[in-house]
């Protein structure tokens, strides 16, 4: 299997377009200007880094969540897609608020509070979907 298919087998696991993970809407919204963002992300964020072993699916939602929150308000549309992610990966609201809050040291107050007002936004979009049998 090639990096672009085998990356695009692992961003299927993580994507949810009914409860708001829809990573390909990401990257058709790229295709007019700079097509080969989508693919460079499938190929190498997806198929070289989130199939590799040694992580749960759950614990690297957990690292790209961390890591969108250091970087501050200029990541909060990623950063609203996986939360997302992460839910859809076991966690809960619970645990994500707790992630962020252990943050705080580290990058502050008004970063964790963008956080976490990001976080109250899907969980309260999530809160108006009507549950999938």
């Amino acid at each position: 299997m090639n990096r672009y298919d085998k990356g695009l087998k692992t961003l299927q696991e993580y994507t949810d377009p009914d409860k708001g993970t829809n990573h390909f809407e990401l990257m058709k919204g790229l295709e007019d200007l700079a097509p080969d963002i989508g693919k460079y992300i499938i190929e190498f964020a997806y198929g070289d880094i989130y199939s590799r072993k040694g992580l749960s699916s759950k614990d690297r939602t957990l690292t790209v969540l961390s890591s969108l929150i250091t970087q501050g308000s200029g990541s909060l549309p990623q950063l609203e897609l996986h939360i997302n992610t992460a839910l859809n990966a076991g966690w809960a609201e619970e645990e994500i608020v707790e992630a962020m809050v252990q943050l705080i040291p580290y990058v502050g107050f008004p970063t964790v509070i963008n956080a976490v007002k990001q976080a109250q936004k899907v969980f309260a979009e999530r809160a108006k979907q009507p549950a999938h049998v």
